[in-house]
């Protein structure tokens, strides 16, 4: 079972660089058995991992996305660990810093580095600018899927009536470059994949090129045997003793001169390293992998572990996710054995491992020294063994049940507050010595001189906006936290038809040593900083505290020569949204880690995208009433809009855009602390509401950082929704229509149905 969270202030950070086989299997024992006191941090390029055994399976058609990627995010979550969806620029191993693109650098105290590697494309001149590489698995995929249309394409094309009897077009030449498990496996897997589509595979003619005198050369010969007979009977030309020297446009040269004509290179040569290690000054080996010791530590930097594909060991070991996979152990128990300042223990690889290669269809071969076995079983006794290793990341991990489907969903039992010390004037100091927030003229007295108060001259003949929000915090990124807050409190001065011009911070930080304050303050306002100079608004002040959680907000001045108000509202108007809905149920799904990673990573995008380009084109199509849609949802936010108006709207609930998986996790009964309150406040003012119905419930779901929702003539609501999508509002739409309200005089105002709801 899951222990139960523990509030210990974190005093150490522990940053892990990668979210390979090793790092996902340490994150899946701290879900198990938490580490008090430590502050986890994972940074990772793929929110989605790929698990390299299924590779093949997938790409013979045999497995789906999801069955071979462990989702981080949720895994993160259970784990109380902060997801950097990122990849890493470098590390500063004297400071102890991560530097990041684009963002503040990451402190820590303790490291560890999974990285995995790629194919050393850089040893052969040309590979980066023509072919394939295997690695990163997305990238690769995203290429083949490509290949594979043109290809069909093409087959297509040939298949045509020619104007004249012209020879049939050439084979589409495709090579494979590298004689180890992983280039059999692919090319034995698109050979399967190109004859499932009728006429295809006669198309292309596939070969694979090795370097050495023979096939598998880390296997017995007995395996290398037989999968280059299987290579001959599936009609894939086997070339050995073919060392590519170099690759260009029209194909391959080799190291004897010959060279190989194709038109497409797929690279699964050795493994290659990320420069960084190097360059931050790490010992590595000749290969540039990163040299450690039995307890998985650098050689030259104590406390900074390198596991998986990322450590170079002495003996060496092969680059195998086998390995990589028992070192997950040791590290966990040797980063316990840090904190209690304890000898580590260390690691032993064992002597010899089992293989288990597809052929391409379902069948495979297993060895394990001079032992060999082959055929369909083998491929049962492997998908169970990779299936029932994917279910330890998803369907395995102790997460809270989903809360049951209700008309009355109750409110939760424990909310968020609390507020405690002032963070210290040296940290405040030191960490707005590092940003950069706008200055402007009309701000005499800010943070570029700083006193009790900031100072503005308002400008002249303007009216001067204000408003202010804050919240906990719902991510564990403080610097997306920073960046989306800031977004989020900037719609209301975008919805009064102004512009940002100066705001003060407020943030809570969660209790912790000082340095990891400082280093969350950091994150957090270099985030709300780049939100805000991109939109022309100043940062000038504000207040920190520490308390039991995150928590961020601003208050915000802006200017304006007119304002809208969200009550001029006209009949014969029609209701356009500017973004799509569902937020709230969302991250309380992922609060619980019943999010799908992919949902939360779009859910984040819309909400880094701030409304300042869609006031400016609802503004330009004589947006008559304007209002951004919030905490109370939707409905709450449209009644604002027509209370005491004598209208009243009626939304197209099917023409309502959803963010991915939001209706699935509101048909689940996962909806914010908020939805309660807000289904009271709808039965009053909509007509036709069903509370178990998903697309009622999305109109409930409080929004952070949603779009704008604007009323506007009939005759300019198409060019409006035109030009929003032009400027990357692509969900933006028309959901409804104002019209005159029903007149009965025998029902109070407040009891008048004020939103009619088509299902």
């Amino acid at each position: 079972m899951q222990a139960t969270p523990d509030r210990t202030p974190p005093h150490r950070d522990l940053v892990l660089i990668g979210g390979g086989h090793t790092h996902a299997g340490l994150l899946r024992m701290l879900v198990m058995r938490p580490l008090p006191g430590l502050r986890i941090t994972l940074i990772s390029r793929d929110v989605h991992t790929p698990y390299s055994g299924m590779l093949p399976g997938l790409i013979a058609g045999h497995y789906r996305l999801d069955d071979c990627h462990i989702d981080l995010r949720p895994l993160c979550e259970l784990a109380g660990a902060r997801l950097i969806h990122a990849e890493v620029d470098s590390v500063d191993l004297e400071q102890r810093r991560v530097l990041l693109p684009g963002r503040p650098p990451l402190r820590f105290d303790w490291l560890s580095i999974n990285t995995g590697s790629r194919p050393a494309l850089d040893s052969i001149p040309g590979a980066v600018e023509h072919g394939i590489a295997v690695k990163p698995i997305d990238v690769f995929l995203a290429r083949w899927q490509a290949l594979q249309t043109e290809l069909t394409e093409a087959r297509l094309n040939a298949t045509r009536p020619r104007d004249s009897d012209d020879s049939r077009a050439c084979p589409h030449r495709l090579a494979i470059v590298g004689g180890g498990a992983a280039s059999v496996e692919i090319a034995l897997a698109l050979d399967y994949r190109l004859r499932r589509t009728p006429g295809l595979r006669s198309g292309v003619a596939l070969q694979l090129l090795s370097a050495e005198n023979r096939l598998l050369p880390d296997h017995n010969r007995r395996v290398a045997r037989h999968f280059s007979k299987q290579l001959r009977e599936r009609d894939i030309d086997l070339c050995l003793n073919s060392r590519v020297s170099s690759a260009h446009r029209d194909g391959l040269t080799l190291a004897n001169g010959a060279g190989v004509a194709c038109d497409t290179v797929i690279w699964a040569i050795h493994a290659g390293s990320q420069p960084w290690y190097r360059q931050a000054g790490l010992a590595c080996d000749a290969r540039g992998f990163i040299r450690v010791d039995a307890s998985l530590q650098s050689v030259s930097h104590p406390g900074v572990f390198a596991v998986g594909d990322a450590a170079s060991f002495a003996p060496a070991l092969p680059k195998s996710g086998v390995y990589a996979v028992r070192q997950t152990a040791v590290l966990d128990a040797n980063i316990r054995r840090l904190v209690a300042g304890r000898p580590l223990k260390a690691y032993r690889p064992q002597r010899r491992t089992l293989s288990l290669l597809i052929r391409g269809d379902r069948s495979a071969v297993a060895s394990r020294g001079p032992w060999f076995a082959a055929g369909a079983w083998v491929w049962r006794w492997k998908n169970r063994i990779d299936r029932r290793f994917m279910a330890r990341f998803d369907r395995d991990l102790p997460r809270p049940a989903a809360p049951p489907v209700s008309p009355e969903p109750a409110a939760p039992a424990m909310r968020c507050g609390g507020c405690a010390a002032k963070v210290g004037s040296a940290v405040l100091g030191r960490v707005l010595a590092q940003l950069q927030p706008l200055v402007r003229a009309d701000v005499p007295v800010g943070l570029h001189a700083p006193d009790d108060a900031a100072v503005i001259q308002p400008p002249p003949g303007k009216l001067w906006v204000q408003t202010v929000d804050y919240f906990r915090a719902f991510i564990d990124d403080p610097y997306l936290l920073g960046r989306i807050a800031t977004n989020h409190c900037l719609s209301d001065i975008y919805a009064m038809g102004a512009e940002p011009h100066s705001a003060l911070a407020i943030a809570t930080l969660p209790y912790g040593a000082e340095a990891l304050v400082e280093d969350t303050l950091l994150q957090l306002l270099g985030g709300a900083v780049d939100a805000l100079n991109a939109q022309g608004a100043a940062l000038i002040g504000g207040h920190s505290s520490e308390g039991a959680e995150l928590s961020f907000g601003l208050s915000v001045n802006g200017v304006a020569d007119a304002v809208l108000t969200k009550r001029a509202v006209a009949a014969g108007q029609v209701l356009v949204l500017t973004k799509p809905l569902g937020t709230g149920c969302l991250f309380a799904a992922n609060m619980a880690g019943h999010a799908r990673g992919e949902w939360i990573d779009t859910a984040l995008a819309m909400m880094l995208q701030d409304n300042a380009a869609a006031a400016r084109i609802l503004r330009q199509h004589n947006a008559g009433a304007l209002t951004d849609v919030t905490g109370f949802g939707l409905l709450g936010h449209l009644a604002e809009m027509l209370k005491d108006s004598g209208l009243r709207a009626e939304l197209q609930l099917a023409a309502l855009p959803a963010l991915p998986g939001a209706l699935d996790l509101l048909q689940q009964g996962w909806v914010s602390s908020l939805h309660a309150d807000n289904q009271r406040q709808a039965r009053r003012i909509a007509e036709d509401f069903d509370p178990a119905a998903p697309r009622c419930r999305l109109l409930l779901d409080p929004q952070t950082s949603g779009g704008l929702l604007a009323s506007l003539p009939a005759d300019s609501a198409d060019a409006c929704v035109a030009a929003l999508r032009q400027a990357g509002y692509g969900d933006a739409t028309i959901i409804g229509t104002i019209a005159a309200a029903d007149t009965d005089t025998s029902a109070a105002p407040s009891q008048r149905d004020a939103i009619r709801l088509c299902h």
